[in-house]
């Protein structure tokens, strides 16, 4: 783009200044000075948002390849430097399997913060194993420790999820892409219900599971970054055998240049080690389009 500018400063002929001698007129008497145009085009955030645009167009265009020969999916990401959200059929809803444990695990840790108090022994004697090795039955205990399915849909309507609902059964508690990323936030937001001491542990927890269980949003840690996650799979007779494959966590870099939630979930596949794939393909894509 090309800018022209114009303008031409009058000479005063004859004009005297304080000294006698003829010179130009003072600037406040110059007239027909034009001032230059303002630049004209888009602004640096106007370039921004329009290079977004693009990058999600083609992103949505690469999701609806995979899912026209994949089981059905659906991802979420909030880039907490950015405020950016995006989201692929981000309100579909999934069966939970493991990954309501993190709803369970951020229940019992707000459950103690209204208490005044910090998880016991034995609530820590079931937490830990219940993130870093997926144990059912420390679940199960906890899951009645905090209050059931009532208990915890209360905890949820306080974090903001209202796309999740909990099934006594836990496992089978019915979410969407949308509400586990609200949940992924409100871990680490420090204006959030959650006190400094709780999303500690919460990060600790999540950034320790055992190495059995380190697929799926994980896989995207680059250099300099650290991961958290909490997985789930499930295949039940109910389904035809076929596998829920769901993951959710966070990337994060000391140098604060990614800060970003991720949930991935999905059902219908064949088998669980097709669902780790389809999962990390979806996990993949978002990260190459997005750039975070």
């Amino acid at each position: 783009m090309t800018i022209i500018v114009s303008g031409v400063g009058l000479v005063g002929f004859g004009v005297r200044d304080g000294r006698g001698a003829a010179g130009l007129l003072p600037s406040a008497l110059t007239v027909g000075e034009e001032p230059s145009p303002a630049p004209s085009g888009p602004s640096p955030e106007e370039l921004a948002a329009k290079e977004r645009r693009q990058r999600v167009d083609r992103l949505d265009a690469a999701l609806k390849k995979v899912a026209a020969d994949a089981p059905e999916f659906a991802v979420a990401v909030l880039d907490a430097r950015t405020g950016a959200r995006y989201s692929f059929r981000g309100a579909a809803t999934f069966d939970t399997a493991s990954i309501v444990k993190v709803e369970v695990l951020t229940c019992l840790l707000l459950q103690a913060q209204d208490e005044d108090r910090d998880l016991t022994e034995g609530e820590t004697a079931l937490a830990e194993p219940m993130i870093r090795k997926s144990d059912n039955d420390a679940t199960s205990e906890l899951f009645e420790r905090v209050g059931g399915r009532v208990a915890i849909t209360r905890c949820n309507e306080r974090l903001g999820l209202t796309e999740t609902v909990v099934n006594a059964a836990w496992g089978l508690t019915k979410t969407t892409a949308d509400d586990q990323v609200t949940l992924l936030s409100e871990l680490v937001d420090a204006e959030g219900p959650l006190d400094a001491d709780s999303r500690r542990t919460a990060f600790l927890m999540m950034n320790t599971v055992v190495e059995s269980q380190q697929w799926g949003v994980p896989r995207l840690a680059e250099s300099g970054e650290t991961a958290t996650v909490k997985n789930g799979w499930d295949t039940r007779t109910a389904d035809s055998g076929l596998w829920a494959v769901n993951s959710i966590g966070r990337l994060v870099s000391a140098d604060e240049h990614t800060d970003v939630s991720i949930a991935i979930l999905s059902h219908d596949n064949s088998s669980m080690s097709n669902g780790i794939t389809l999962v990390e393909n979806v996990a993949e894509l978002t990260r190459r389009y997005l750039e975070f």
